[in-house]
């Protein structure tokens, strides 16, 4: 058997890193592999002495930055862009609470006023039916102790200075990467902390437009004079149906929203008046529960796009878009929870950021294998895994040493690795989650490793 074990996940995502020195990127590569093998296991239990000693010079190192570390990945991520018409580059924000590592330097502010810790604002790219193809950006930073408390002044600087502005960065690096997959639409897609005005008129290439949630009931050229006034004048298109899953006291419910879509035109704010800022012209979505239950809110959501939106196929298209907003979330809970990032001990919030662009992928790579096994089981699984990796899965699943030369589905070999994890795979269970196959790949990596060892000289 010629199976190289260097020829694995790791060297395609990490082995170009841009890290101004061949060893870092050499490091790096070996530090994903083993990292992750055992992302929820504290650095002493996954690492061997001199790679402890290894990896902590490696993040503790100032000329490693987060850009460097993904650089490789966002090659990958982009050629994987390149295979579909349409992708998602979904911005999200999360904050990493490290109040309870008070020795570690350099922490800041966070949400809550006494929580410490650092913030990271990312882009994942995804295609419209939720399977994430890869990291697109990753923005990590800390709130200075000394700002705490001058909000107000905060908010007379122009949004250049603000924090705000990495919803409009985002945009631009969706711009930038644009010419590495000209064929593909992108579609930015943001919550309601970027209805930023200056996000709507920012320049953008062809091929690249914007989704966001609404926040302000903005000034429009229109009788009405408001957004949500101006929207409520408008026919419906059409409605469509919504389960709504059970929370707290209230039971799941199925319930109906009526759909408008119109186009706008949006007048600069009023405290921007003078600094001669175009109107913009943008296209707005409103989807809203008719006849909620008695004390209970309508759900609703009113969306602002650069994509054209006149019908209601095209309303319910946008709207689906958005709702594939929780598939970060979704991330950013492995990145937390399965890869451990708040309980580490790395002494200095510099090295913490390192470590979770490391990270940021690895739970990538975990996501990416959940979903993919949902929305494509047919195909080869050789789209995921290794051919050594699926060899070792199938003997080990079929308590053979004979595994068949054509590679089995991807579906298949999901399940397996999600047994592994220990899913039941019941006639009524779900499809296996993101918990049960991290512990699945932290399995295989283990039997892929024996596998190699004992077929080495085949």
């Amino acid at each position: 058997m010629s199976q190289d074990i260097d020829t694995d996940w790791a060297i395609e995502e990490f082995g170009e890193a841009d890290l101004g020195d061949a060893r870092r990127s050499k490091r790096l590569v070996a530090l994903a592999r083993r990292l992750g093998r055992s992302p929820h296991c504290s650095f002493p239990q996954s690492l061997s002495a001199s790679e402890l000693k290894a990896a902590y010079r490696f993040f503790d190192n100032d000329e490693v930055d987060t850009d460097g570390i993904l650089t490789a990945h966002i090659g990958q991520t982009l050629a994987r862009m390149r295979t579909v018409p349409l992708v998602l580059a979904v911005q999200d924000t999360t904050e990493y609470n490290l109040t309870h590592l008070s020795a570690t330097e350099g922490l800041g502010y966070c949400s809550h006023e006494k929580v410490r810790g650092f913030f990271m604002h990312s882009m994942l790219a995804l295609t419209p039916e939720g399977l994430p193809l890869g990291v697109l950006g990753l923005k990590t930073w800390t709130r200075p102790l000394e700002q705490l408390g001058k909000r107000k002044l905060r908010r007379q600087l122009p949004v250049q200075e603000k924090e705000s502005a990495k919803w409009i960065e985002g945009l631009n690096q969706t711009t930038a990467l644009k010419s590495h997959c000209p064929d593909t639409h992108i579609v930015s897609v943001c919550d309601r902390e970027a209805d930023l005005y200056d996000l709507f008129t920012a320049e953008r290439a062809a091929g690249v437009d914007w989704l966001v949630r609404a926040a302000w009931n903005r000034c429009v050229d229109h009788p009405e004079k408001y957004l949500w006034d101006t929207m409520q004048s408008v026919s419906e298109r059409g409605t469509t149906m919504l389960r709504v899953p059970a929370r707290g006291n209230l039971p799941e419910r199925t319930t109906r929203l009526a759909i408008r879509c119109a186009p706008v035109r949006i007048r600069p704010p009023r405290s921007r008046k003078g600094k001669g800022l175009a109107e913009v012209d943008v296209y707005a979505i409103w989807a809203i529960e008719t006849g909620p239950p008695e004390g209970i809110d309508p759900i609703e959501w009113m969306l602002l796009t650069s994509v054209p939106t006149h019908t209601l196929e095209q309303a319910l298209e946008r709207l689906s878009w958005y709702a594939r907003r929780w598939t970060i979330e979704t991330w950013h809970r492995v990145l937390k929870s399965g890869c451990q990032i708040e309980a580490r001990q790395f002494g200095d919030v510099q090295r913490f950021m390192r470590a979770t662009a490391l990270f940021a992928v690895i739970s990538w790579r975990i996501l990416y294998a959940t979903l993919l096994g949902r929305l494509d089981a047919d195909i080869s699984c050789e789209v995921l895994l290794q051919r050594f990796e699926w060899q070792a899965l199938y003997c080990r699943t079929h308590d053979t040493s004979d595994p068949p030369e054509q590679p089995p589905t991807l579906g298949k070999a999901i399940l397996w690795i999600a047994k592994l994890g220990g899913y039941l795979g019941r006639t009524r269970d779900r499809p296996p989650g993101t918990t049960v196959l991290w512990r699945g790949f932290l399995s295989l990596h283990e039997i892929s490793q024996m596998y190699l060892i004992f077929r080495k000289n085949e």
